[in-house]
């Protein structure tokens, strides 16, 4: 597998893929090219990173076996119309949400296809990617991507059948974290703290919670245990988070926003 990529498309989320797989070492910037519309926008990342921006697909191609797809989903179209032609034997990764495996392989039928799911703690290095195989795909390109991804924090490998509860987990995940983090900084607020030093406090606790659930191979129930001292300050909260009603909510919260993620990736 040569190690080169090109990005179509090059906002955010591909700014922070690409940062990230330089500074790893895993791909040159000599090795990189990107394409975007906005070619000013493209060219002024172009220069911080030191990779090559180009002004179309075509070139793009020319350039490199593996191209990564990171526009937004209802461009779709065009970017495979731009691509026809032009991806015979090359590796296609596409991050676009609601889009299937299928939609590429039936435009592309003579490209390799494989879908990745990341979220947005890739652009700080902590995120969690999943990577689906298409049908042509092979080892070794399965292999590249979890090594790509895997420079932006964690990556592993699903069927595309689970995407969506991948969706609803992981990639939709982030935005329900911030919210209970903010939440539980606020009642800090309300007993006493300044707000800044209780996000402080409230982030860097689940910022560690998380750690220990993936260094310690402990269940979450055994380090609940480990903290929770009986008739302690940590019991009395844990009793009011049992007896609530949290567990219905999250639940419900994790199923509906698979179901709509469902709804979506049939609309495509």
């Amino acid at each position: 597998m040569t190690n080169n990529l090109g990005f179509i498309g090059f906002g955010k989320m591909a700014g922070a893929i690409c940062k990230g797989v330089i500074n790893s070492g895993f791909i040159k910037p000599d090795n990189i090219y990107a394409y975007d519309v906005n070619f000013e926008h493209l060219k002024t990342c172009a220069d911080e990173l030191k990779i090559s921006p180009v002004s179309d697909v075509k070139k793009l191609a020319s350039n490199v076996s593996n191209i990564l797809v990171a526009t937004k989903p209802f461009v779709v179209d065009d970017v495979l119309a731009n691509l026809e032609g032009l991806a015979d034997d090359k590796l296609i990764i596409s991050i676009l949400a609601g889009i299937t495996i299928q939609k590429y392989e039936d435009n592309l039928p003579n490209s390799r296809v494989v879908r990745v799911m990341p979220n947005t703690p890739a652009m700080v290095n902590e995120g969690m990617s999943v990577v689906c195989r298409g049908n042509k795909s092979t080892d070794d390109d399965v292999q590249f991507v979890l090594n790509l991804f895997s420079k932006l924090g964690k990556a592993i490998c699903l069927d595309e059948t689970q995407i969506n509860a991948v969706t609803a987990v992981s990639g939709s995940g982030p935005a329900f974290y911030y919210y209970i983090i903010d939440k539980i900084a606020r009642a800090g607020e309300v007993l006493g703290l300044d707000y800044k030093t209780a996000l402080e406090l409230s982030a860097q606790t689940a910022l560690g919670a998380a750690k220990m659930i993936m260094d310690t191979n402990k269940t979450p129930e055994d380090l609940i245990i480990a903290v929770t001292t009986p008739n302690g300050t940590t019991a009395e909260g844990n009793k009011v988070l049992v007896e609530s009603d949290i567990e219905r909510v999250l639940f419900e919260t994790v199923e509906k926003t698979c179901k709509r993620a469902v709804e979506l990736g049939r609309s495509k």
